[in-house]
């Protein structure tokens, strides 16, 4: 199955449950908008790409578990819910677009059985074009790497960060594909493991050579000589880089990103981000992006084992800030840019489902 899709039989959304890996690969059904809700927050279904799907398809279950007699009753209670998804993690920008792409179908409705019919079809369009355009994506990176290069990447930016293929593990997959034979060293990313969690399990599935490392052994593996590339995903781009960066933009991912990013520029390793179109945001600013941060007890405890005296303060970042300065290639699906990025190629880009 997909990472997200709509169950037809249950009339709701299906997706593979996250946070039961790696012990077990099971099926989740958000049957409310409450249950998505809390999916995206317990990341139960992370990654950008995919929390865009589950905000198209959470806008069309908002629709299917919408009571309302009266049309603009049942548009005004849809719009509630639909915001409430849009804000249910800040950092990426995919969430609130998807969200916002469906919610102008929903204004376009005249009836419910319409707004009904017509959500869920945009939502399964938009999960479509996701697939299609990372496909686009990993070939133009596939063409960076070379035979026998060991890449290290961070997070999980793969088939489960996405509908299906991935950004960063869909470049992997893609050179795979093309005859080249590349080993990842795999992050494992904290706080909450998805690079040992999730990549690993990715990755083995696929039959790609994959080792694990602590997130603090990149810049060892960088010396030695280990590391041809590191190739990463995205959660929001963004063009201008305010107060903080000045000109240029700025890639917001899983915290450590900009430890590997300035390592990699220490080595003289090629730092790629891959990330569709869907995650550049051109209309914001570094200053206006906030930085999610998580539960405390992520750090205090270990899958239940206390780690750090309870009374403990604890910052528990999700994502960082790496300047685009420290990026030599940019991967989208529609080819490879070298910063400084020409504002003109991202502003005002067709991102609707092809």
């Amino acid at each position: 199955m997909r990472t997200i899709e709509w169950d037809d039989d249950r009339d709701c959304i299906a997706m593979v449950d996250q946070t039961k890996l790696p012990s077990a690969y099971t099926t989740y059904h958000a049957e409310t908008v409450a249950d998505l809700i809390e999916s995206i927050r317990l990341l139960r279904v992370r990654g950008a790409p995919a929390l865009g799907a589950a905000g198209a398809y959470g806008v069309a279950l908002a629709a299917r578990r919408n009571d309302a007699a009266d049309f603009d009753a049942f548009v005004d209670a849809a719009t509630t819910d639909a915001d409430a998804i849009a804000t249910a993690r800040p950092t990426a920008v995919n969430l609130s677009r998807e969200v916002e792409t469906v919610l102008a179908e929903l204004d376009a409705c005249s009836s419910i059985p319409e707004a009904r019919e017509r959500t869920l079809a945009l939502a399964e369009d938009i999960a479509d074009a996701d697939v299609e355009r990372n496909k686009r994506l990993g070939a133009h990176g596939a063409d960076l790497l070379g035979d026998d290069d060991t890449v290290m990447t961070h997070c999980n930016a793969g088939a489960l960060a996405t509908v299906d293929w991935g950004t960063a593990l869909g470049v992997i997959y893609s050179a795979q594909e093309a005859g080249k034979d590349v080993r990842v060293v795999a992050n494992e990313t904290r706080p909450l493991n998805q690079g040992a969690r999730i990549t690993t399990v990715e990755l083995q599935e696929h039959g790609v050579d994959v080792t694990l490392i602590p997130d603090s052994a990149s810049g060892l593996c960088m010396q030695e000589g280990r590391i041809d590339a590191v190739v990463v995903g995205a959660d929001r781009i963004v063009l201008d880089g305010g107060t903080a960066f000045g000109e240029g933009g700025v890639v917001f991912n899983k915290i450590g990103t900009y430890n590997h990013a300035v390592l990699a520029d220490r080595h003289d390793v090629p730092f790629v981000v891959a990330a569709p179109h869907a995650t550049i945001d051109a209309d914001r600013s570094a200053d206006e992006v906030e930085i999610e941060r998580r539960d405390p007890e992520e750090l205090r405890k270990i899958y239940g084992t206390q780690n750090a005296p309870p009374e403990t303060d604890v910052y528990n970042p999700a994502f960082d800030a790496t300047p685009m300065e420290l990026v030599d290639y940019l991967v989208t699906e529609t080819g490879v840019y070298e910063p400084p990025l020409d504002r003109t190629a991202f502003e005002d880009v067709d991102r609707a489902p092809a």
